[in-house]
């Protein structure tokens, strides 16, 4: 069992290093092989063995080359890295199967979720007020549609009521639906690339 002081708690430099390589060495194993690295987290720190929820983006030339990542913890966080990054490059139905020649210049990104906590509100409006740019990654969900925006999202959204809006497009529903029955979740992540251990 894992402490639960680990769960949210933030990564050192080292432990963020070690997840960026990690991901590499899965997306090239995965171009080598046709399936992403096979990881034992017990050759890891225990920071890293943590069972932790994660997403991997990859971008290319400034633009986006694919995203996939778990909203619910399921396993260790260095598992989670290693298959989203594979996920990411090869699974994401968005893009063609990476190749080898876009592994010069490819970028990863990383972003750890802390747990997804309801948030309370009584109004559509009530709820834009309770939205923390910058902050939030939110999951909004009616019935079985469901979507989620990072809260690195926010650099394209600004506004609380344009980010509600696109948030509900990306579930499936019209961006001026509302009813009782939408349920938010909130979180937060911690988001680092290879740029940011070198700043």
């Amino acid at each position: 069992m894992h402490s639960p002081e680990k769960i949210g708690s933030r990564l050192y430099t080292a432990g963020r290093k070690t997840l960026l390589e990690l991901a590499e060495a899965s997306i090239r194993h995965g171009l080598d092989t046709g399936a992403p690295l096979s990881v034992d987290a017990r050759d890891y720190p225990g920071e890293l063995q943590a069972e932790r929820a994660c997403f991997v983006t990859l971008n290319h030339s400034g633009m986006l080359r694919g995203c996939t990542g778990h909203l619910e913890t399921i396993q260790e966080l260095v598992k989670d890295v290693a298959e989203n990054a594979f996920s990411a490059a090869f699974r994401d139905p968005r893009f063609p199967r990476m190749t080898p020649v876009e592994m010069d210049g490819l970028e990863i990104h990383i972003s750890v979720l802390t747990p997804a906590v309801p948030l309370e509100f009584t109004t559509e409006q009530d709820l834009i007020a309770k939205m923390r740019p910058g902050v939030d990654g939110l999951i909004l969900q009616e019935g079985m549609r469901r979507g989620t925006f990072l809260p690195s999202v926010w650099e394209q959204l600004p506004q609380p009521e344009h980010f509600l809006k696109h948030l509900k497009l990306k579930a499936g529903l019209p961006a001026d639906h509302w009813s009782d029955d939408i349920t938010i979740f909130r979180y937060e992540t911690e988001s680092f690339s290879a740029e940011d251990i070198s700043a």
